[in-house]
Formats: structure tokens, C-alpha cells, sequence
């Protein structure tokens, strides 16, 4: 095996994806095969990768999609060899190795997974093939000593592995050294042995003022500081890994007298809300406001184009969506003259009805859409997943991916959004003002989004959206360089 470093955290979101991408790119940067790998993820948001050795496509987590850019590759299933994709309260949708596993609810889980660590490690195997360095990103915090048991995502996997741990704590919480310290506290010997080192992220301020901070950890656990990481602006810039971002960006909308003559874009955030990252490119144009509604706030009235995102539960989504009272918000939006568009689970949403014979989805078989398009749904246990070239009706160019279930039809199919190898692909409706796709990636495209945004009135120049991430990931990989100790975490690696 190549070597091998691990990233844990001493809890979620402490930003172990963007520090795991940005040291992909530093070392790549450094001539090295650097490949991201992250043993168990849970997330929504997710992309296709090869399936090594097969003509079809996976899905894995879109943070390793991020971190396979980042090293250079194209992405593979076994860089994210479990996904877990919340579909209720209580239950996932398991992908192992790129395809439908099966599904569980959270207990259930937890006794399937010592079964899922033979699969882990071999995947952990093909992606060390012909590397130089694996960087390992953990999920969660290994401090949660009441799931070690079976577990895969943190200490199972480094201990079955032999992967070194470095543990990353976000002081930008508050308490990071009783974190930190607490996690050495109720770890096991074998697992407290595995972590060889620890990392402050996220500080803010004259970084010697945490000295002796440093040293009251090292004097606790043993461990030794191999840097405190400043707060990455350009992190920001970065696709997003999860819900917990939404979260930050859900939040009471500003009024519109502070968006005079910007155009507002409007986002509902549904409960089971998938590949919101769909959402970047628009949220990074300047002068533009996306505005993401949480529950119990209205779609803004000041909008020129409300976008539905995707839903891993369209039926459950459509329940929440009317119970928040958005379908009399979009009703009111398409009666001012408004624009729409809904990316797969929303394009579904969009139409007259929704229907799962299977249960494929949840309990509720059958739903009502917003009627904004004339198409019906129909859930399909195969699912749909595929990386997608295509084309506007007018020859514009757009590039992405698919990830649904289900087929749509009816007769605003007749009027396709896109063309994918020459077929027509989504909907329109006759005023041309409602838009329903598959194609996650849609505004990503930049010439496209440019064009589509002129229509509604918004001015800009225009973005190179993909060549924004990649320097963004330079700018975190320099960022990095200048305060990681980043020769011992070769060494460390190399052990």
C-alpha cells in the first residue's frame, strides 16, 4: 500500500473535506499521485464516478467528486466506497461501491456495517493502486465511542488499515481543547494510539495568543500540533459537502429594499433536499441574491426566478412543500410573471402528478404536483446514472451528470429543455417561463447560465465557474503550505 494519512475530527462539519482537498492539491502540486478516499459518507449531495472494470456509473459523495479535482483524477466509486442518503428521519438509502445496496433505518445500520468493512478495505485497495499518497477523510468524530463498535468511518477503519490519524479541532465553535483533550480521554489505548498528531482549524486573530493552548494539549494527550489553520476564505468558493451548510444559508431573508436592482433568485430548501450544490455557480455571480427559504418563511416577492432543487424523498417534499405554504408563494411568483425551474426532484414536483407503485421512496405511493407542467412521474426501481453532454434546443452547450429514479412524461416533453445524444430531455411549459430537468449541473455551464440570466435582466461578465474551484483549491493548498507542518505529515503518512 501507498502511504496513507488519516483525517478525524472532534466533531462534524470541523472542515475535514475542504483541508483534505486542499492538501490533495499541495501535494499533487508537489508532483506527487495523490488520491482522496473517504471509507463512509453521508450525504445528499452526490456525483457519478466510473465503476473500475464496467461500462456503467456509481454515485459517491460529492465531496470526494471535489477531492478527486483537486488531485487531478476522475473520480471512482471506491473513493467512496459506502454512501449513505438520507431518505426519513430515521432511514438511508445504502450505496456500496457505487450502486443501490439496499436500505436502513439508523439501528439497522449499525449491525449491517461490520459486514460492509471487507468492502471498504478493498476499496481502500484499488484506490492505493499506483498512488504515491492516500489522504483519508473520517466522518463524524470517533469521540462517538457508543457506535465504535462495527465501525467503519473513523478508528475501525484506521485500526483495520493501519492508517495514521490526525485529529482536527475547530476552535471557531468554542472549546476546542476540552474537544481535543476529551476525545484522547475516552478513546481506547489501541485507538488513541493510531492519532499521531492534531490540527487547530478555523482560527481568527494573532495565532500566538494559542500557544499555550497548544501546549496544554500536547501536555494532556501527548500528541504533538502540527499547525493551526487560519480561517480559508477561499474555502467559500467551494462546492458545499452537506445540509449542515444550508443551515448557515437558510436564514431570515434580507429585505427586499436592500436588493434594489439586484435579480433574487429563490431557493426552497426542502427536508430532503439533494445535490444542492447546483445552486454554486449562481450563488457565486456577482449581483446576484439567491435567497434560500427556510420553513416558516414565505418565497420572496421581489424573486425573478425560483428554482426547486433536487429531493431524495419527491413525495415526502412535496408534502412539506405545500405545508409551508411555497405552492401558494409559486402560484403568486408564475402569476407576476416569474421563471421556474425544477432539477430532477424538482422538475418532478413541478408537474400534475407523482406516482410510486413500489415505495421505492417512502409510505406515500402517490401525490399531487404543483401543476405548473403538463407531466406525470412514474418512480422506477432502476436508477438513472450517468454523466450527461448535451445541448439546448438553440445549440448551447451543458455538461453534468444524472441521478434519479423515475420517468417523465407528457406534453411538455415536447418541448425539451435539453438534447442528450441527439433526445430530447425535459420539459417546458407553452409560455416558456417553467423549466423541469435531470440535469444536475444545469447552471454550470458558463456561456449557458450567462445567456439564461441575460434573459431575466441580470448583467455580468462572464464566469469561468470550474476555473474559480480549481483556484480556490490553489489558494487553500498555498494557504496550507504556509502553516501545516506538512514534511511530518509526510513522514507520518510513510510510517
Amino acid at each position: 500500500m501507498p502511504a496513507a494519512i488519516m483525517l478525524q475530527g472532534t466533531g462534524s462539519d470541523v472542515g475535514k473535506t475542504v483541508l483534505v482537498a486542499g492538501l490533495c492539491r499541495l501535494f499533487t502540486r508537489r508532483g506527487l499521485k495523490v488520491r482522496p478516499f473517504k471509507p463512509q459518507n453521508m450525504s445528499n449531495n452526490a456525483a457519478v464516478a466510473a465503476i473500475p472494470g464496467s461500462d456503467s456509473m456509481g454515485e459517491i459523495g460529492r465531496a470526494q467528486w471535489l477531492q478527486a479535482l483537486a488531485c487531478g483524477v476522475a473520480p471512482t466509486v471506491h473513493m467512496n466506497p459506502v454512501l449513505l442518503k438520507p431518505q426519513s428521519e430515521t432511514g438511508s438509502q445504502i450505496v456500496v461501491q457505487g450502486r443501490v445496496f439496499g436500505e436502513a433505518k439508523g439501528r439497522d445500520y449499525q449491525r449491517l456495517k461490520p459486514q460492509l468493512l471487507a468492502r471498504v478495505l478493498e476499496s481502500f485497495a484499488h484506490v492505493g493502486e499506483g498512488a504515491d499518497l492516500v489522504i483519508v477523510e473520517g466522518a463524524g468524530s470517533p469521540a462517538e465511542i457508543n457506535l465504535r463498535a462495527g465501525d467503519i468511518a473513523n478508528m475501525g477503519f484506521a485500526t483495520a488499515a493501519n492508517v495514521p490519524v490526525i485529529l482536527v479541532g475547530d476552535i471557531d465553535r468554542g472549546g476546542v481543547i476540552a474537544s481535543l483533550v476529551g476525545t484522547h480521554a475516552v478513546l481506547s489505548p489501541e485507538d488513541r494510539a493510531m492519532i499521531a498528531g492534531f490540527v487547530i482549524n478555523k482560527f481568527r486573530g494573532d495565532v500566538s495568543l494559542f500557544d499555550e493552548g497548544l501546549a496544554a494539549v500536547t501536555r494532556f494527550t501527548g500528541w504533538p500540533s502540527l499547525g493551526v489553520i487560519p480561517h480559508l476564505a477561499a474555502a467559500a468558493r467551494l462546492p458545499a459537502e452537506d445540509s449542515v451548510a444550508l443551515e448557515r444559508l437558510a436564514r431570515p431573508q434580507a429585505g427586499s429594499q436592500e436588493r434594489s436592482g439586484r435579480l433574487v433568485v429563490a431557493v426552497p430548501v426542502l427536508g430532503r433536499i439533494a445535490n444542492f450544490d447546483d445552486l454554486d455557480p449562481l450563488r457565486a455571480e456577482p449581483g446576484l441574491d439567491v435567497v434560500f427559504a427556510g420553513p416558516g418563511e414565505r418565497l420572496p416577492d421581489d424573486a425573478a426566478l425560483v428554482v426547486i432543487p433536487g429531493s431524495k424523498s419527491t413525495i415526502a417534499d412535496l408534502a412539506g412543500f405545500r405545508a409551508h405554504g411555497w405552492d401558494a408563494d409559486l402560484q403568486r411568483h408564475v402569476a407576476r410573471g416569474g421563471h421556474v425551474v425544477g432539477l430532477c426532484g424538482g422538475y418532478q414536483m413541478l408537474g400534475r402528478r407523482v406516482s410510486d407503485p413500489l415505495g421505492l421512496e417512502g409510505e406515500a405511493r402517490e401525490a399531487e404536483g404543483l401543476g405548473l407542467l403538463d407531466v406525470e412521474t412514474v418512480m422506477a426501481p432502476e436508477k438513472v446514472l450517468r454523466a450527461v453532454t448535451a445541448t439546448t434546443p438553440d445549440g448551447e452547450a451543458l455538461e453534468g451528470y444524472e441521478i434519479h429514479l423515475g420517468e417523465t412524461f407528457g406534453p411538455d416533453c415536447a418541448r425539451p429543455v435539453v438534447l442528450v445524444d441527439g433526445l430530447a430531455s425535459g420539459a417546458t411549459s407553452a409560455d416558456g417561463r417553467v423549466l423541469g430537468t435531470y440535469l444536475h449541473g444545469f447552471f454550470g455551464a458558463d456561456a449557458f447560465r450567462h445567456n439564461f440570466l441575460a434573459r431575466l435582466g441580470h448583467r455580468s461578465a462572464l464566469r469561468d465557474d470550474r476555473g474559480e474551484i480549481e483556484a480556490a483549491l490553489d489558494q487553500i493548498a498555498a494557504d496550507l503550505e504556509r502553516v501545516v507542518d506538512v514534511e511530518r505529515l509526510l513522514a507520518i503518512a510513510a510510517r
